[in-house]
């Protein structure tokens, strides 16, 4: 007491209680973690998912100090080819979110019950670890079931001997020439189970991260920045947005479905503010354009569930044509002030029985003429300069074509949940992360920290809260991009909105870094233009 009433003799504040109490709370006990809440929401698509809330203890009283909602969707080879009866289908996503509640409210709230946030390795461990045992459990359960299953299957009759059929002539030739022309598609590989429940892993640690942010009175992409580098590094990069424009995907009316996303990116150094005005520009010329060109009157102004326009084409060059005929009327020069991606979603397209990707309704592709397709666009389009998951990782050997003849192109993948490992494809450059399922802060750091050398890039799924989170651990995580979406609806508005809030935040404190280099110089100057 003594200490204090001399320093307020000559501080002489105005507010005397005030000073007290600032004074004490910086001796008082640090906050921890007194209880989570968990609870059903909806998401940005009116879906059932789950929120966590944090209460701390703070200075002797239980305080909410964070929440925080990650999709409830999110698998290994994107949300569009689920299986039924995995945790993302609609089936399945009831009783994974009541577990996930269930999990938050009973078993975690107990684990991590005084352990501080700030403590986000920590706190994510015990999560991983809880996880790890409830998907071993699930394992267990399921061969017990499968053994039991194969115990009460009567034994089967042992198989006639095959009687002798002459082949017709004709028919045999036709079938050796279509097996000599191609190779049979490799077949895809089981999808990575999705745990019902995994989602209150990486809801939890976020919202451990934003009340230890919130209780260190900072923004959360500088908290998530001083956990990456163990401190604040003074100097933060903006990611560069990857803005879905338009979707010619399965779900859209034409022919085309190869292109689930039609991407615009900004050149590096342009305000992220002034890009978003450019593509919001860009939307309604391309929908002046398509009613224009529409015989039957205004055109329908469909939206995808990724927040772009949907349009139905029968080639794969005419929503590339469109664009161009926009930034053309507009006095855009694609190429040099904003730069084309496709996410090609092949996962998705390949029909089996066929052997082929169902690239174009009519006209299947086999994993070779794929390749020669992407080589005629990028030849013929300069400006599209990154191809998203434009093959099933199964296919390495077109793969390694398709790094060999596009050189300038970045290859990036989606589809692939973890970066490393068996996951690696020849030629591919970059992975776009989710935080979906298990996936904690922690794992998102350590994933960056691997691919330092690599494109990384911060994305969404199709079932996205209005929560913009996302935008802080992008900035934060010091990726090269964001995938966010296009510019539709409001819970992809929140977030490119928190990312205007950050960089002119930046840019007032002095902080706001440099973008050097998104794409490979080889395609164009993508260099931020030196000030001299």
């Amino acid at each position: 007491m003594e200490v204090v009433l001399n320093e307020m003799f000559f501080e002489k504040p105005d507010d005397v209680y005030g000073y007290l109490a600032n004074y004490f709370s910086r001796l008082s006990r640090p906050p921890v973690i007194n209880r989570l809440l968990g609870k059903e929401v909806y998401d940005g698509k009116g879906q059932v998912t789950v929120q966590a809330e944090v209460f701390c203890t703070i200075k002797n009283e239980e305080k909410s100090a964070g929440s925080a909602v990650i999709s409830s969707r999110g698998a290994s080879r994107g949300e569009a080819s689920q299986a039924p009866g995995t945790a993302n289908d609609n089936g399945g996503r009831k009783e994974s979110v009541a577990t996930a509640v269930r999990w938050i409210n009973e078993s975690l709230c107990t684990v991590l019950q005084g352990f501080e946030p700030r403590d986000q390795a920590g706190v994510d461990k015990v999560l991983s670890d809880f996880y790890m045992a409830r998907f071993l459990e699930d394992q267990e359960r399921q061969m017990r079931e499968k053994e039991n299953q194969q115990s009460h299957e009567p034994v089967p009759e042992p198989a006639r001997p095959a009687t002798s059929v002459t082949k017709d002539k004709k028919g045999g030739e036709k079938g050796k020439k279509a097996n000599s022309t191609e190779k049979p598609v490799p077949p895809a590989e089981p999808l990575e189970p999705v745990l019902p429940g995994s989602m209150a892993i990486g809801t939890v640690s976020l919202a451990v991260a934003k009340t230890a942010a919130e209780l260190l009175g900072i923004p959360l992409y500088q908290h998530i920045t001083a956990l990456k580098h163990q401190q604040f590094s003074g100097e933060i990069h903006m990611p560069l947005p990857m803005v879905t424009l338009l979707s010619c995907g399965k779900r859209s009316p034409g022919k085309l479905n190869l292109m689930e996303e039609v991407i615009v990116i900004p050149k590096a150094g342009q305000a992220i503010r002034e890009f978003l005005a450019m593509v919001l520009e860009f939307q309604r010329e391309i929908t002046r354009i398509m009613n224009a060109a529409s015989k039957t009157g205004p055109v329908s102004n469909a939206v995808s569930d990724s927040g772009a326009l949907v349009i139905g084409y029968d080639r794969p060059e005419q929503p590339l044509d469109l664009v161009t005929e926009a930034s053309r009327n507009l006095g855009f020069v694609l190429g040099d002030v904003m730069y084309l991606a496709i996410n090609c979603s092949a996962h998705d397209l390949m029909d089996y029985p066929k052997g082929k990707y169902d690239a174009i309704t009519g006209s299947p592709k086999s994993p070779n003429e794929l390749v020669e397709l992407y080589e005629f666009l990028t030849s013929k389009y300069p400006a599209l300069i990154a191809l998203i998951d434009p093959l099933r990782k199964e296919d390495q050997e077109q793969w390694e074509r398709l790094s060999s003849a596009l050189g300038h192109t970045y290859l990036l993948s989606e589809a692939l949940s973890k970066p490393g490992g068996s996951h690696t494809l020849p030629g591919i450059r970059g992975f776009i992360l989710k935080q979906t399922n298990e996936v904690t802060v922690t794992d998102l750091i350590e994933f960056t920290r691997q691919l330092e050398c690599a494109v990384t890039v911060v994305g969404t799924t199709n079932g996205e809260p209005c929560d913009s989170s996302l935008s802080d651990l992008a900035v934060g995580l010091g990726v090269k991009f964001v995938k966010l979406g296009g510019l539709c609806q409001g819970e992809r508005l929140t977030k490119y909105n928190r990312l205007i809030s950050i960089e002119e935040e930046l840019a007032q404190r002095g902080i706001l870094g440099s973008q050097k280099c998104g794409f490979p110089l080889g395609v164009g100057e993508l260099e931020e233009p030196s000030s001299t």
